[in-house]
């Protein structure tokens, strides 16, 4: 082996660190964020991966690390042994409450409250400009249904749910089942790092324990957000370039401070640390595999029926044939004449 590099999950989150050349005492020094629900299972599973010149991977160790165990509002510096092999790694954990992100019902929609509203307008006002620079704004985005998309399972129906992304805060609604014009109506409350991101709304198919299906994705640049408009977004394939099957409805807010915001644009952006992961999907390439069959027997069969209306195997069914393609070129003659 001559690189390593750390893989960090915690639930369906997944992080994974720059790769570097294998030594006895490899410093990565980076930094990776999770999002933490306190009434959830809190077990961050950290592996450490070798891979040599021929890009053949294998792992040379795991930790785990309990988050409900850490103590709130101060760096934890752990020392963790690694299973399967020797040595440890040594890592620094803040638990940070964070009142940015949030997921919510419709009835409960924080920006809908007048009292409240006018307390996150205050909070972003041009008077406190120079207060908490790193606090540009908050985006409200409300997922509000889709409508007509693509039956991803053989049953002709679909299990989608949304996956929300901006920069790499991560939040997504609840799967609705059997359903090709789900009803989410669930609202969900970012912090804003950088006004020029870019609000990336993807919709999956629940395929049980294995890797969701891609139903469609729409990416939305802050800056063009009209506030409190309810939209309809037309679905595209993953790399945003043609339209795919289906719609999803959005309706987003957007407060934040024009000074903060614009001191932001001068500093580096966030690194993005979340990878895709996902794999390709089974239950798709195996439609897509019965979609060709379909095809390629219809050729054959047209193939086979020329052959032997050429071959005379049946007298009669040549003869029709080919009196059928006589009468068609002598209509196609007619019509020239006309013209």
């Amino acid at each position: 082996m001559t690189e390593m590099f750390v893989q960090l999950k915690l639930g369906d989150q997944r992080c994974k660190s720059k790769t570097l050349c294998k030594s006895a005492n490899p410093q990565w020094r980076e930094q990776f964020d999770f999002h933490y629900f306190s009434d959830r299972m809190g077990i961050l599973d950290i592996e450490v991966w070798g891979k040599d010149s021929r890009k053949h991977e294998e792992r040379l160790g795991t930790c785990k690390v309990d988050i409900a165990a850490l103590p709130l509002k101060q760096a934890n510096r752990l020392e963790l042994p690694l299973e399967s092999c020797l040595g440890a790694l040594l890592m620094l954990i803040t638990l940070t409450p964070c009142a940015g992100v949030s997921v919510s019902d419709l009835c409960v929609c924080p920006l809908a409250d007048p009292c409240e509203r006018k307390q996150i307008a205050q909070r972003y006002c041009l008077q406190n400009s120079l207060k908490d620079m790193k606090d540009i704004g908050i985006l409200q985005v409300k997922v509000l249904k889709a409508v007509d998309l693509l039956a991803a399972d053989f049953s002709g129906k679909s299990d989608p749910f949304c996956l929300l992304e901006l920069g790499n805060d991560r939040l997504q609604t609840h799967t609705i089942y059997k359903n090709l014009n789900p009803e989410w109506n669930k609202v969900f409350t970012f912090p804003i790092k950088d006004i020029h991101d870019v609000l990336e709304v993807t919709v999956f198919d629940e395929d049980g324990d294995k890797p969701p299906d891609f139903l469609g994705k729409v990416a939305i640049p802050l800056l063009s957000i009209r506030d409190g408009q309810p939209n309809c977004y037309v679905l595209k394939n993953k790399d945003l370039e043609q339209a795919f099957k289906g719609a999803i409805y959005l309706e987003m807010d957007l407060i934040y401070n024009p000074v903060k915001a614009s001191i932001r644009t001068f500093t580096p952006r966030e690194k993005r640390f979340v990878e895709d992961t996902r794999k390709l999907s089974k239950k798709i390439l195996s439609r897509d595999i019965d979609r060709v069959k379909r095809i390629t027997m219809a050729m054959w069969n047209t193939i086979q029926f020329l052959k032997s209306c050429f071959q005379w195997e049946s007298t009669l069914r040549s003869a029709v044939a080919f009196v059928s393609i006589g009468s068609s070129g002598d209509l196609g003659q007619r019509k020239e004449g006309l013209l």
